[in-house]
């Protein structure tokens, strides 16, 4: 085995340019259940959402681009900020969980499947550079870079490409308040075996698929009053926010503590941007299960307010941010110690520890 580490070399994402304000959904009529009418007017709606998840806008994907596409683009980015010959990657793993979606019909293609077709986005012709997908909720995209540590580990493998996207807004149900958190997006990095400073140090995940493997899911619609035959993604907001709470904050700890490392050690905390309550919910209760420290927000980068929840893209695009200084003016600087945790359908959940390099 290498002694060496998984380094993230370069950063690439995509973010839509259609920008859907709070007040879009003003005019809606919202069901609370299946066939029951929400009787609240759409703005008062609207507003206790803003008010609870903080989101104030969400971006939306263009009618004619689809998964693959903001994959290819923020892949493309990412290689081009690593700088490296394109051929050389021997792994691309896409991260999404439904596919390429047509926003007309809501169906979903995945035949070939979307890293198969990032790769003939990007134009690579190396047969040895392997392309394939990962559905493992919103954690997948952490999930594949715990794949890809665990490749760079051998003697056999140089280079990955880690791509999380998702157009979540076209399989939720317009007529259901949870539509309002979802988003579209895609983020990505090359990581590479490198003997340097600084990469991958730990990294834990957990799946429990009891009684929560309902929380997350695909129904029907609310409405039934027409035909239709779609499903769409529903949410037991209540035991993902329960579950989120009891299971992220721990599973940081445990894989720190993994490590002989302590929470004040750690510069940022880059939890899955799913709603401003939970992500605020759960870093305090990180604090306070350390009782190292008083709690400090700035280790919690923030993008959910514009961006709202892209899924598995969440993390990567808070990344690219980050890395460019667009949420605080420091930005990332060497030996900084990082932490990716998220949470989903499943229910998954995943934590993984990384040391910025020179």
């Amino acid at each position: 085995m290498k002694t060496s580490h998984a380094r993230i070399t370069g950063i690439g994402a995509y973010y839509p340019e259609k920008v859907q304000t709070n007040k879009a959904f003003h005019a809606t009529q919202f069901l609370k259940d299946y066939d029951v009418v929400n009787p609240k007017p759409g703005s008062a709606i609207a507003a206790k959402f803003e008010e609870i998840t903080e989101i104030r806008e969400r971006r939306y994907a263009a009618g004619d681009i689809r998964t693959s596409d903001m994959a290819a683009v923020a892949a493309e980015h990412a290689i081009e900020d690593a700088g490296v010959d394109r051929e050389t990657i021997d792994y691309l793993i896409v991260a999404h969980n439904f596919g390429d979606v047509d926003p007309a019909t809501g169906n979903t293609d995945q035949v070939p499947n979307l890293a198969a077709r990032v790769k003939g986005k990007l134009g690579i012709r190396n047969p040895r550079c392997v392309a394939y997908d990962l559905l493992f909720g919103c954690p997948g995209w952490v999930q594949g870079l715990i794949q890809a540590d665990y490749f760079l580990r051998t003697d056999e493998v140089q280079r990955f490409l880690i791509i999380g996207a998702d157009t979540v807004a076209r399989v939720a149900d317009p007529a259901d308040m949870d539509y309002m958190l979802y988003a579209d997006g895609a983020g990505a990095v090359l990581l590479e075996s490198d003997a340097g400073k600084g990469g991958v140090i730990a990294h834990r995940a957990v799946s429990h698929c009891a009684d929560e493997l309902s929380y997350l899911r695909m129904d029907k619609a609310f409405d039934q009053s027409t035909e239709n035959s779609r499903l769409y993604l529903k949410m037991n907001g209540r035991k993902v926010y329960r579950y989120a709470v009891e299971t992220v904050p721990q599973l940081i700890l445990d894989c720190l503590h993994d490590k002989g490392l302590k929470l004040e050690e750690v510069r940022y905390v880059l939890i899955h941007q799913a709603n401003g309550k939970m992500l605020r919910v759960m870093a305090r209760r990180l604090f306070e299960l350390a009782g190292e420290l008083p709690f400090d927000e700035a280790v919690f980068p923030m993008n959910v307010q514009q961006m709202g929840n892209n899924s598995v893209a969440t993390i990567p695009t808070l990344l690219d941010q980050l890395a460019k200084k667009e949420l605080n003016e420091r930005g990332l600087k060497a030996d900084d110690l990082l932490v990716f945790a998220s949470v989903g359908a499943g229910m998954h959940a995943n934590c993984l520890l990384y040391r910025v390099g020179e």
